[in-house]
């Protein structure tokens, strides 16, 4: 319980801090705690529902969050999650990983490969687009409990997001990615397994994301959106490599 407690304090300053990392808890659970799949990604999505909630109200209370904008994403993510859960005991895991690390590796070289360039204060972005990118990052995620940050914020600075709005856009998503994906592996997960390590998952993930939250908006903008790449970069080649 205590190892729990601390990998989720920990995973959840770094959600807080950046809006990615989510991805390490379902490895934790198989890898470390050696759960089921499903009992992982029942855990993984509760805590990614908790972040999303209280990370994303923080970056509102610093006016970083954009309602309208994450709004259009999540109704895509919303609706593609049903689908990922389901898809999950269909399509082999190992395929859906190694479209979603692709994704990740494709859009981490594309933020450190942009130049940074004057944003206008007014942009415009197409709904329908909006929506799609939504739907197609909720359903890799959903199927692959990497969280929605890690695939939707690079896409997000990708696209001319202000690197912290796109933090706040990505963990106001995740809420949507995550209560779909949660009941869903909730209603096909042992309880009896999970129920007593979830009370204390939740806690130390949400008072990690409390004080990454209060933190993240004075990390310089720059400086996140670098690391953001590089840590994508990382992760997607280790993956992929690694299998």
């Amino acid at each position: 319980m205590i190892l729990v407690f601390i990998v989720n304090l920990i995973v959840g300053l770094l959600v807080g801090l950046s809006g990615i990392a989510g991805f390490l808890l379902p490895i934790f659970y198989v890898s470390v705690m050696h759960l089921d799949t499903v009992e992982a990604l029942a855990l993984s999505f509760s805590a990614f529902i908790v972040s999303g909630v209280l990370g994303s109200f923080s970056y509102f209370r610093n006016k970083l969050l954009n309602v309208k904008l994450a709004s259009i994403i999540s109704v895509g993510s919303f609706f593609a999650s049903f689908l990922g859960v389901k898809a999950n005991l269909l399509i082999p895991e190992h395929i859906m990983s190694l479209i979603l690390y692709l994704v990740v590796l494709f859009s981490g070289f594309s933020i450190l490969l942009r130049k940074n360039k004057e944003q206008p204060k007014v942009k415009k972005y197409n709904n329908f687009v909006l929506i799609a990118i939504g739907f197609v990052t909720g359903f890799i995620c959903s199927v692959t409990g990497a969280g929605g940050p890690i695939v939707v914020l690079p896409i997000l600075i990708m696209l001319g997001i202000e690197v912290h709005e796109a933090v706040a856009i990505s963990l106001f998503n995740s809420i949507f990615i995550g209560v779909p994906s949660a009941v869903g592996y909730l209603m096909n997960s042992n309880l009896s397994i999970i129920g007593p390590i979830l009370p204390t998952a939740l806690i130390g993930h949400g008072a990690g994301v409390i004080m990454g939250g209060r933190n993240g908006h004075r990390i310089n903008q720059n400086l996140l959106k670098k690391a953001v790449a590089i840590f994508s970069i990382i992760i997607a080649l280790a993956k992929i490599i690694g299998g």
